[in-house]
């Protein structure tokens, strides 16, 4: 019993101060997913609009503020149609929202940009 009081005197007081840390540096552990790491990695690049996004975006009264910080930032990637492992750009297709889509985007990233290839609206 001396053993756990004294495991726990030392535990309890270690979390909280590695939780502090972790939380002043904004480190957090939702970023390990595939999607999550996909979507993160995507937002890092510069985008890139084929003629026919720009008119689909211009159709669906769609800005870029509202692309980057919902449909790409909210969305999940459809692996199941996806070619990820494609040469030299990997293709994807996102949906947004996650459940009930109302949106699908079909984009290329490559090594430095990120061009969208085509946006529609599933409703």
């Amino acid at each position: 019993m001396k053993k756990l009081k004294f495991y726990l005197v030392g535990l309890i007081p270690g979390l909280i101060i590695v939780f502090f840390i972790l939380n002043k540096k904004g480190a957090s552990c939702t970023g390990y997913l595939p999607n999550s790491r996909v979507i993160a990695e995507s937002l890092s690049k510069d985008f890139k609009y084929s003629e026919s996004f720009t008119t689909e975006m211009k159709t669906y009264k769609i800005d870029e503020k509202f692309l980057k910080d919902s449909i790409i930032t909210k969305g999940k990637v459809d692996f199941d149609r996806s070619h990820a492992q494609k040469k030299p750009c990997p293709s994807y297709i996102l949906v947004y929202p996650e459940t009930n889509p109302t949106y699908e985007i079909e984009y290329e990233k490559c090594e430095e940009t990120l061009m969208l290839n085509s946006l529609k609206k599933l409703k």
